[in-house]
């Protein structure tokens, strides 16, 4: 009988008290999901969530220095304000990131904060500093024998001198990036546009083209990254550096057609408008020139509203960091109260621990008691189990010495089928024997004379005519395999004689051209002979006769 004992009332009583008060969660592993999810939002370009539920992680991670999710949520606090075009926080967060990358964590992470500071100085078009912190990344990855991110960092490294117009090491640094970018599709495209750009600047423009229209064909989404508006980009201006006007305007509506941001309409309304100045139409160029000029307007003010939103979020996020010391202060306040509670209940615990023991002293006898009672009944189940184990035993024996005895009857009998195959071998080969002789023998001039010869012969053929041999040989069959013939006659009455005869020598597995040569007939009718009783015998296509037989 189950009995509920003082120590465990006391775990019992402890375990509600702390599952009300402690996350069942382990606080590492929270901290992970709070930096996923605020990755995820940032993604998703809700900027406010993701800076809140980072910042949580990052409080989390300070305080138990927990490196890596340190870095991880103040890497993605800086993408955060790169995406609201807040530069000078994002570089801010990424230098912070940087040092604790170099002061606690491996490599890796090191040169991916790297490559993140260089893409940021690379918007902002200080192109001596993105090659700077690029190459660091480059080289960090070299060290450890990154393949993959040796060949990222190459390539925006050809990006930088492309934009540097240090065409030859441009060309260099994609070539070196393209075997190591090889097993991944979308970036040994970009690198691969990069040399397509490269081509370009150097005034290949027709091979520019060429590069761009056969990479555009193997794009799988033209938005990803806005490859395929780069790509468009370089087509359009190969046209214009060929003097091919129409063409370069048609490609360039093409993109506009694309409803693209202002930053790309921007770009296309110059290219139009280069355009129109270089085939002297220049009413369209003053037009196109005026689109720039508003689209710069544009991205002023896109870019004037994600200052305020910037502002506003960083307003958010101090007032969130002020609720989280505000928490964390009425969470010390719980605690105290907690420690409080906790006296007063291991006090009272203590006091029910006494009276219990008390009660179990008394109900230890019985116990005892009882505990006897079921060490007999255990050892009467132990000796009936033995019991029951040797008659399975015995049964088992004579089950084994059944089957041994009926694998011997079974032996014997294929020994005493093995005996008649012979037999009727031999018979089928005495026959043959004698109807050669008699064959041979037929067709000499001598027989006509000698009438005594000729009565020899006529004896031998009526002898190999008789059927006393084959009634012998039905005689000893049926004696070895009892039954067979008449559960074959029950199953199959429809059969003759000769239909029997020829069924027993399939069912001795004898050859095709064993039997062949016992009933004095050619292999191919005795083959078509079986066809034909399968099909009389209503037999189903994927049945042999041999197998129908043997289940009889």
């Amino acid at each position: 009988m189950f009995k509920i004992r003082p120590h465990s009332i006391f775990i019992l009583l402890l375990f509600l008290l702390f599952s009300g008060v402690t996350n069942a969660a382990d606080p590492r592993a929270h901290c992970d999901s709070l930096v996923q999810s605020g990755i995820d939002a940032m993604w998703k370009k809700d900027h406010v969530k993701s800076l809140e539920l980072l910042t949580e992680a990052r409080t989390i991670a300070q305080k138990n220095h927990w490196y890596k999710q340190l870095f991880l949520a103040t890497n993605n606090i800086g993408a955060n304000y790169y995406a609201l075009l807040d530069y000078g926080e994002a570089l801010n967060h990424y230098l912070e990131s940087y040092t604790i990358a170099v002061k606690h964590l491996e490599p890796k992470y090191e040169m991916v904060v790297l490559n993140n500071i260089a893409i940021l100085y690379s918007k902002e078009e200080d192109h001596e500093k993105a090659t700077e912190y690029f190459k660091k990344a480059y080289s960090i990855a070299k060290e450890n024998k990154d393949l993959f991110k040796t060949g990222l960092y190459a390539m925006n490294l050809g990006n930088v001198a492309n934009e540097m117009r240090s065409l030859k090491e441009a060309r260099d640094y994609f070539k070196e990036s393209l075997p190591y970018l090889k097993d991944n599709e979308e970036m040994l495209l970009l690198a691969e546009m990069g040399l397509a750009e490269n081509d370009l600047l150097a005034g290949h423009a027709q091979l520019a083209r060429e590069k761009a229209t056969a990479l555009f064909s193997k794009l799988k989404d033209p938005n990803f990254n806005d490859t395929g508006l780069s790509l468009s980009l370089i087509i359009t201006r190969s046209y214009i550096k060929e003097d091919n006007f129409a063409k370069a305007v048609a490609e360039a509506q093409k993109i506009l057609d694309t409803k693209p941001n202002a930053d790309v309409k921007r770009t296309v309304y110059s290219l139009l408008s280069e355009t129109y100045t270089k085939s002297r139409e220049y009413d369209k160029a003053l037009q196109y020139k005026d689109s720039v000029i508003w689209g710069d307007k544009e991205l002023n003010k896109i870019k004037n509203g994600e200052v305020y939103q910037t502002n506003r979020v960083k307003f958010e996020i101090q007032d969130y960091k002020n609720q989280i010391a505000i928490n964390s202060a009425k969470l010390n306040s719980e605690r105290k109260l907690f420690y409080y509670i906790l006296a007063v209940i291991i006090a009272v615990v203590t006091i029910i621990v006494l009276v219990l023991r008390n009660i179990s002293v008394k109900n230890r006898q019985k116990q005892l008691e009882a505990e006897h009672n079921e060490k007999e009944m255990a050892l009467q189940l132990e000796k009936e189990k033995n019991e029951n184990l040797l008659l399975e035993q015995q049964i088992k024996e004579k089950e084994t010495t059944a089957l041994l005895e009926q694998e011997r009857l079974k032996n014997e009998i294929e020994a005493r089928n093995r005996k008649l195959s012979a037999k009727a071998l031999y018979l089928s080969g005495r026959n043959e024997l004698i109807e050669d002789i008699l064959s041979s023998v037929s067709g000499t001039t001598e027989l006509s004379k000698n009438p005594e010869l000729a009565g020899h012969i006529k004896t031998l053929k009526s002898h190999l005519k008789t059927n006393d041999e084959w009634d012998s040989f039905l005689t000893h069959f049926e004696e070895v395999n009892q039954g067979f013939l008449n559960r074959l006659k029950t199953a199959q009455p429809m059969l003759t004689g000769n239909d029997i005869r020829f069924i027993t020598y399939i069912y001795m597995n004898l050859s095709t051209k064993e039997i062949a040569s016992m009933l004095n007939i050619t292999p191919e009718a005795c083959r078509k002979r079986k066809e034909r009783l399968a099909a009389k015998m209503e037999l189903p296509a994927n049945m042999s006769l041999y197998d129908y037989l043997s289940f009889l």
